[in-house]
Formats: C-alpha cells, sequence, structure tokens
C-alpha cells in the first residue's frame, strides 16, 4: 500500500501517522517528505541525527527506538516526541537535557503489553509504582502526552487484539486515576505496518508505518 492510501485511512479515523524511515535512504525519505509528510520516526539516535543535519528543518523527528541515557543529550535540541520512555531515570534524564536546552520535550510511557523478551516497556505494576510516588511530577521540562506499546510479532490476530485492547484499558485508567484534567495525555501510539488498522479499530491515536510505506 502506498503512502498515499495509508495516509488517507489514517486522516479518516482522525489518527496521527508517524512515517518510519529508519534504514531508509535521505532520497526515499524526500520522496515522502515531498507528497507533504512531515512527521518520521527512527529507532537509533545515530542514524536520527545523521537525516536531521541534512533534510529540511520543518520535519518533526520522533524516537521510537530503545533510547541510552547518555544520548539524549543530542535529541535534546530538536526532538518532537519520544516514544520510547521505559524508566523513570532516562525520563528525569530527558527532563535535565531539556532544561539546558530550554524547552519542554513531549514524551510516552513505553507500557510492555507482549510477553516476548525481545520487547521493552515499564511491567504495570513498575509503572503504577512510579506514577504513585509522584516524584514525576517535578519533572516539569517534559510533557506527558501518552503511551505507546508493541504488540508480539505474531500472525496470531487475536493475540494482538486483545494487547492492544489492554493497552487501550490501561491508558483509560491512568487517564483517570492520574491525567484526567489534563488534555494533553490524549496520545496511544500502537500499530505498525502489519497491525495499524487493528490498532485503529482498538483506540490508537497514532501509528507508526515503514516497511508498508517503502516497500
Amino acid at each position: 500500500m502506498m503512502y498515499s492510501e495509508i495516509s488517507t485511512y489514517c486522516l479518516a479515523h482522525n489518527v496521527t501517522l508517524v512515517v518510519v524511515s529508519k534504514m531508509r535512504t535521505v532520497y526515499e525519505v524526500m520522496k515522502i517528505y515531498n507528497q507533504g509528510h512531515r512527521i518520521f520516526a527512527e529507532n537509533r539516535v545515530q542514524e536520527l541525527l545523521q537525516k536531521y543535519q541534512v533534510m529540511p528543518k520543518d520535519i518533526q523527528w520522533h524516537l521510537i527506538g530503545t533510547l541510552q541515557k547518555n544520548k539524549v543529550k543530542y535529541l535534546a535540541p530538536f526532538i518532537q516526541l519520544i516514544h520510547s520512555v521505559d524508566d523513570f531515570e532516562l525520563w528525569n534524564e530527558i527532563n535535565k537535557q531539556a532544561i539546558k536546552q530550554h524547552r519542554c520535550i513531549p514524551v510516552l510511557l513505553q507500557i510492555k503489553i507482549s510477553d516476548e523478551e525481545s520487547k521493552n516497556g515499564f511491567e504495570w505494576k513498575e509503572l503504577l509504582e512510579v506514577l504513585e510516588c509522584k516524584e514525576w511530577k517535578s519533572l516539569d521540562h517534559t510533557q506527558l502526552i501518552g503511551v505507546m506499546g508493541m504488540a508480539s510479532l505474531t500472525e496470531d490476530q487475536d493475540k494482538i487484539r486483545s494487547e492492544f485492547k489492554w493497552l487501550k484499558s490501561s491508558f483509560d485508567e491512568l487517564k483517570e486515576k492520574y491525567f484526567n484534567t489534563q488534555h494533553s495525555f490524549n496520545t496511544i501510539s500502537m500499530g505498525m505496518s502489519g497491525d495499524y488498522k487493528l490498532a485503529i479499530e482498538e483506540g490508537s491515536t497514532m501509528v507508526r508505518i515503514g516497511s508498508a510505506i517503502f516497500n
């Protein structure tokens, strides 16, 4: 499916399309840019920095992969959204680097919704402990706008759907308990090339699509 079809589908469902440009050349990414798209994501800091340096500066760059604390400083001046906040120490480091840049960096809490060992994210109990301690409320140079999750890599559509359902219900619980007065807490980043329609059915507000667009 080409970019225009996916973009139209997302627009019709009021879902933000994040084009995943990892392992794609600048030429390939510029073809999508020239069709009017401005939100792109990488999962490695080095590749993101390389593209940022040479591509138009009106692109909104997202980081969707694992982020090491010692690399936050390289992204802090320009990153538009970090999807992969999976522990408090990382969240705190993002806040520290944002202070140095005199800006506020939007972030998502990555929640582990799959039982696959390769998938990262907060365990639910661990996340509740972090939020209950309320130390996060002092991180006022980050803006927590929602959650992110990655479903299992499987052909079992029922399993994928159940994982998406669980993330949506987790978002709803967090919204009600901790963020019911924060209108900015409104993002559920779930769904990729193979399962984005399923994710949208289950309440996704942001999908991350690469191969379905570039292949």
